[in-house]
């Protein structure tokens, strides 16, 4: 480094400072230099990764697009099946009133029964 052994001429004080004013000055390059090198390998990366999420956003675009599509054909699905269903029901309550009314009162004294007996399941315990 320096010699501090031998007497300083009268300028040597303002070379000490001038060259430590320039190794300053090299470092903040050298800092300067490295931070551009670094902010360019951020945008190299930012560059890559873009068309990549790009890539997924449409993907998971197109998979929602593809889930409504179906949700919306297995709801008019439903809906027919629901439909004829009841143009069945209708039909036979036309065609068999007898057998519809008989029907319909023992489904109601079953479902009656299987109340009554979970009402009293809970009561005695």
């Amino acid at each position: 480094m320096y010699d501090t052994k031998t007497p300083l001429a009268p300028n040597a004080g303002h070379n000490l400072v001038d060259q430590a004013a320039a190794a300053a000055d090299q470092g903040i390059t050298a800092t300067h230099h490295a931070l551009d090198g670094l902010a360019g390998g951020v945008q190299s990366l930012r560059d890559k990764a873009s068309p990549r999420l790009d890539g997924a956003t449409a993907q998971a675009g197109a998979m929602f697009n593809r889930s409504m599509d179906a949700l919306r054909d297995g709801s008019h699905q439903v809906r027919a099946k629901a439909h004829q269903a009841s143009e069945s029901t209708t039909h036979y309550i036309q065609q068999e009133p007898v057998k519809a009314v008989l029907i319909a009162a023992a489904t109601g004294a079953v479902l009656m029964a299987l109340i009554g007996l979970l009402t009293r399941s809970r009561r005695d315990a």
